[in-house]
């Protein structure tokens, strides 16, 4: 099959509707295997996937350089995204501090990002995290000059409240806001994110729809991660947490069984299936990525959609999506 594209947002930006995150490949999620990296990147353009998302902090740095290096000669094929000021990198990739919104400190990245991509320019660039102490109005500021240089082509924001979303979109238009967004974290329904971007025909991206692999059933444990893996320190897949969290995922897992297709399959295709978005989900193994680009073929009714939407509901999942540090760092 090849995945359908769809308009991000009113500004031009068109890719497929399901896009491939990278996170996973240099960092967080255990050891890294370039070699399967660079295959699964390239097995997803085979299979008419076109949005790739990296940021600056993945790796740090070598995330950036991977996605250049699997794009390489494929550049006309493919959307590039990445992200900046989510936290503070000197030059040497150390996190030196928290998110960063100064004008001059978003050029500097940009230029390392288009270095490291191999690129003249990117096609989606998102603020990473709103700085708290930088109004969002000088970030895009500077990030609409750099539009105007031709550097980045369209902007976005992350993790960003209803009013950081008009605040940037008022200065420099947006095409996308991305934030976490699965059958386990739906927060975005109720604080006013999703109506903001419909109102203003901004685009949803919405990264670990599969819960950060919860949502697969791959994970009944903690001990079933890698010994590096940060889930390791998110409370929802702590002791504490993670049996209320199974019993939820038992749900998905009883309906998927119904239609034939894997739990993660499942979950996908619930978030394809609202008005707007765009999935994002993150793999580093081609095996998990066919799976995941089956699930854009799974048509749902409307009547097993609210089901799921009533048999997991806004709040349900139990534990924060990120430690206490990550959390401070999100707009809720």
């Amino acid at each position: 099959m090849t995945l359908q594209t769809h308009n991000i947002g009113r500004h031009g930006l068109v890719a497929s509707v399901e896009g491939l995150g990278t996170m996973g490949m240099t960092a967080m999620y255990g050891a890294p295997d370039e070699t399967e990296a660079i295959r699964t990147v390239h097995r997803a353009v085979e299979l008419g996937v076109t949005m790739f998302d990296t940021a600056d902090m993945y790796g740090p740095f070598s995330g950036e350089e991977l996605l250049g290096r699997a794009v390489k000669g494929r550049r006309d094929e493919v959307t590039v995204a990445t992200k900046g000021g989510g936290v503070t990198l000197d030059e040497a990739g150390r996190i030196v501090g928290g998110p960063n919104g100064r004008p001059e400190y978003l050029r500097a990245c940009v230029e390392g990002s288009l270095r490291r991509l191999g690129t003249h320019y990117i096609d989606l660039y998102y603020l990473h995290r709103v700085d708290p102490g930088v109004p969002v109005e000088e970030t895009f500021g500077v990030l609409a000059d750099l539009v105007a240089e031709g550097k980045l082509r369209y902007l976005g924001i992350s993790e960003a409240s209803p009013a950081s979303v008009r605040a940037a979109h008022a200065v420099a238009p947006l095409s996308a806001v991305q934030t976490e967004y699965s059958l386990f974290s739906r927060n975005v329904e109720v604080n006013g994110v999703l109506d903001t971007v419909r109102e203003l025909g901004v685009g949803f991206v919405a990264y670990a729809p599969l819960g950060r692999g919860f949502l697969t059933g791959a994970v009944s444990s903690v001990h079933d991660l890698p010994a590096h893996d940060f889930r390791r320190t998110s409370p929802r897949f702590s002791d504490a947490n993670l049996e209320q969290n199974l019993s939820l995922l038992d749900r998905v897992v009883a309906t998927a069984d119904d239609l034939g297709v894997t739990a993660g399959q499942l979950a996908l295709a619930w978030v394809l299936a609202q008005d707007g978005v765009t999935a994002l989900p993150g793999t580093k193994r081609r095996t998990w990525l066919e799976q995941n680009v089956a699930a854009a073929a799974v048509e749902l009714d409307p009547a097993t959609v609210a089901g799921l939407s009533a048999a997991i509901p806004v709040g349900a999942a139990a534990g924060d999506r990120y430690s206490p540090m990550g959390m401070a760092s999100i707009q809720e």
